[in-house]
C-alpha cells in the first residue's frame, strides 16, 4: 500500500470512545470525533462539508488534481471501510499558498455522515 502505486492506503481504528461521533450514514461506522473538527464553513460534492485533523476507518484512493472553490488541489477520495461509501476527500496538496493549511487535512460531507450519541 503505497503512495501513487494504485493501490488504497486504509486509516484504520477501533470504535471512537464518548459522546459526539460521525458515522457513515450507510452502515453507522464510525469515521470522526467531533473534537477533530476544524472548520464547518466548506462545500463538498453535495452541499455543505467539514474540514477535519484525522478520521478513521476509510479507505483512500488515488491521488488526483481538482480544481475545486479555492483554487487546484490533489486529493483522494476518502471511502467507508466498511461499506465503500464516498464520504469526502483528503487534501493531499494544496498549489496556492493561502490554502496549505489544508494539507494532511479531511472533507467528510454532511451528507455522508450521522452524529452518534449527541
Amino acid at each position: 500500500m503505497g503512495e501513487g502505486d494504485g493501490e488504497t492506503d486504509f486509516i484504520a481504528a477501533s470504535a471512537i470512545p464518548g459522546p459526539r461521533i460521525y458515522s457513515c450514514c450507510n452502515c453507522r461506522c464510525h469515521v470522526a470525533d467531533h473534537d477533530e473538527i476544524i472548520s464547518k464553513c466548506f462545500q463538498g460534492r453535495n452541499g455543505r462539508a467539514y474540514l477535519f485533523t484525522n478520521v478513521v476507518n476509510v479507505t483512500l484512493g488515488a491521488k488526483e488534481d481538482r480544481e475545486l472553490l479555492t483554487g487546484l488541489h490533489t486529493v483522494a477520495d476518502i471511502c467507508c471501510f466498511q461499506c465503500q461509501e464516498v464520504l469526502g476527500w483528503k487534501y493531499e496538496k494544496a498549489f496556492e499558498e493561502s490554502q496549505k493549511y489544508k494539507e494532511g487535512k479531511y472533507i467528510l460531507e454532511k451528507a455522508k455522515v450521522m452524529k452518534e450519541n449527541w
